[in-house]
């Protein structure tokens, strides 16, 4: 790499989740200067939201802070929070990069103190908690937020209430004067890892999400039993705040299914057999149903499958949910399906019924401002016109943490070798 400049030898990361926070760190400790650009205004992407994740169910400030620890000590890595890639332009080894980077109105003096956010009175929905709480328009991101600073809500500046909540922050960290700005970047190779989506529930008319408050999705759900979630783990129901007894989880929720997302994302059921245990550890006299058309948990996790399928609190029904309706006196929702077993059709009431939601790659609207593939669901092909444009992680294809950072990791391989082959 002795002929390479620079500029060239860098590699930008796009996407700040598990996937581009390890493809980063392996090629900066291989020697090569990295640039993150993430749109969240923190570091860790989706996982940051979990409870727990697999394979070892730890909770996710365990593996970020093993990240986070080694940005803090390799000088190549460098971030852009609240910043997106607007043109790529070049070819492996010398790549032109526009970066547009949105005003935090907080900038690098902030110690995390909190001060700005007891000054703030105006409330707005907390979008870490998928709009399930509300914080304050100076508010920090999340408890274990990288980099650990505040953000100001563009709805308060240029009122009084941000001129207050300026004079309040002692160290001067509070600038209201912020503007958007763009600026460009040489590098040599570019790996897109910008992650995943869940799939819109409320486009599932029958299942009633959005209408029903008692049918949550997936996502929502590790919110609700995360300690630094909305409700400080107890899981309840969304409509009065209630303990759940009785709990469903609907498979496949708009998942093979030509009329919403045909593929399998192979990490719903997991998700849903991990969630389930989530239920009956919180309260070990509640019963949960999983409506299923089958169980995917290959491999490794096996295991795990057949430790909850033992629990006898947990109900497997072979059938896809048809229609979910509610009482709206009681909140009770009712999930109706045909047991393919007995042939029987079902019609039970549950306290909560949980959406398993598939995974939409980001890049199925959010495209990549290059010349690059993509198959019919918007996933990034491995392959791509250019060797110097590398996909990761969720990007090209559903899989769980573990498997995205192995994925990450070869991404960082083949920049590296994209750019020094030029």
């Amino acid at each position: 790499m002795s002929d390479v400049t620079n500029g060239h030898r860098s590699i930008l990361v796009v996407g700040g989740g598990m996937s581009g926070l390890s493809a980063a760190l392996e090629a900066a400790e291989a020697g090569l200067p990295v640039y993150i650009v993430e749109k969240e205004p923190y570091l860790g992407g989706r996982v940051a939201r979990m409870n727990k994740y697999f394979p070892k169910l730890c909770p996710p400030s365990c593996g970020l802070e093993i990240n986070f620890r080694r940005i803090k000590n390799n000088p190549l890595v460098r971030f852009f929070t609240m910043a997106e890639v607007t043109k790529i332009s070049g070819v492996p080894g010398d790549f032109d990069v526009t970066v547009k980077l949105a005003p935090r109105y907080v900038n690098e003096k902030c110690t995390g103190c909190g001060v700005c956010a007891e000054a703030a009175e105006t409330e707005i929905s907390n979008p870490f908690d998928y709009g399930l709480s509300k914080v304050k328009a100076a508010y920090l991101p999340h408890e274990f937020a990288f980099p650990m600073r505040y953000v100001l809500a563009p709805q308060v500046i240029g009122t009084a209430e941000a001129e207050k909540i300026r004079a309040a922050c002692p160290y001067g960290a509070v600038d209201l004067d912020m503007q958007e700005k763009t600026f460009d970047l040489k590098v040599g190779a570019v790996v897109w890892a910008t992650g995943w989506k869940p799939y819109d529930a409320s486009k599932i008319a029958y299942y009633g999400a959005g209408r029903f408050q008692n049918v949550i999705s997936n996502v929502v759900m590790e919110r609700l039993a995360s300690f630094n979630g909305p409700t400080q783990g107890r899981i309840v129901r969304p409509s009065d705040g209630a303990a759940v007894q009785k709990v469903a989880f609907v498979q496949c929720a708009g998942s093979r299914d030509e009329n919403h997302l045909p593929y399998c994302s192979g990490i719903c059921c997991l998700a849903s057999l991990k969630q389930a245990t989530y239920v009956l550890d919180q309260n070990p006299e509640a019963s949960v149903t999983i409506f299923y058309i089958d169980i995917r948990a290959l491999g490794k996790y096996e295991d795990f499958y057949a430790k909850v399928q033992k629990d006898a609190r947990v109900r497997f029904v072979k059938g896809k949910a048809g229609e979910i309706s509610e009482n709206a006196e009681t909140g009770q929702v009712t999930v109706q399906v045909e047991d393919q077993e007995t042939g029987s059709i079902l019609r039970e009431g549950f306290d909560l019924v949980v959406l398993a939601t598939g995974m939409v790659p980001s890049t199925a609207d959010d495209k990549v401002p290059a010349e690059v593939t993509y198959d019919e669901n918007g996933f990034l092909l491995p392959a791509q016109p250019s060797a110097g444009i590398v996909p990761a992680g969720c990007v090209k294809r559903p899989v769980d943490v573990a498997s995205s950072v192995q994925d990450a990791t070869a991404a960082a391989l083949k920049a590296i070798q994209a750019m020094v082959r030029r």
